[in-house]
């Protein structure tokens, strides 16, 4: 069987790459797919993730174990694709070089036949210039009401960073 993948860089415009690859193929094979099709070198520390509808991290799946005292990691070397994405579970999130943060969202599109003679993995089509530097990331803090929900009332607390004189303290206090 066929995966088609569209990975999606995490940035304000649009810059994905559609790749197909052989299900039996290792993680490793993939992360080697998408790093060709975005023009990296490669040679950085890589991680997927397991995802859900919502794009929440999961399991890690590493390019090498880096745990220590037994704690240790499934390695992309060693995990089929097709034991980790399937038609229900088809979100996978990739972080490629850590110390930049490039951050992929990617999704399982189609499982489809091979085509004869084609060679896999395959870049089936790309969109959008990859930038010089990975997109800053803006992480904001989401407030979880009592039932576990997200609560996007921002108007708790109404303070104007410039007005001190409602604040309770004074601003020469040292």
């Amino acid at each position: 069987m066929i995966y088609r993948f569209r990975a999606i860089l995490d940035t304000k415009e649009d810059v994905f790459r559609d790749i197909e690859i052989e299900a039996s193929s290792t993680m490793e094979d993939f992360h080697n797919a998408i790093t060709q099709a975005f023009g990296f070198a490669g040679q950085e520390m890589a991680s997927f993730y397991v995802s859900n509808e919502i794009w929440e991290q999961g399991e890690e799946i590493a390019l090498f174990d880096m745990g220590e005292d037994g704690d240790s990691v499934r390695t992309m070397s060693e995990t089929i694709l097709e034991d980790t994405v399937w038609a229900d579970q088809p979100r996978l999130l990739y972080v490629y070089d850590f110390l930049s943060m490039w951050t992929f969202m990617v999704e399982l599109a189609e499982i489809t036949d091979p085509e004869p003679g084609m060679p896999y993995p395959n870049l089936m089509f790309s969109h959008g210039e990859i930038p010089e530097q990975a997109p800053e990331k803006e992480f904001i803090a989401e407030k979880i009401d009592g039932e576990g929900n997200i609560d996007d009332d921002d108007d708790d607390f109404d303070l104007d960073a410039d007005d001190y004189e409602d604040l309770d303290f004074d601003e020469n206090w040292n």
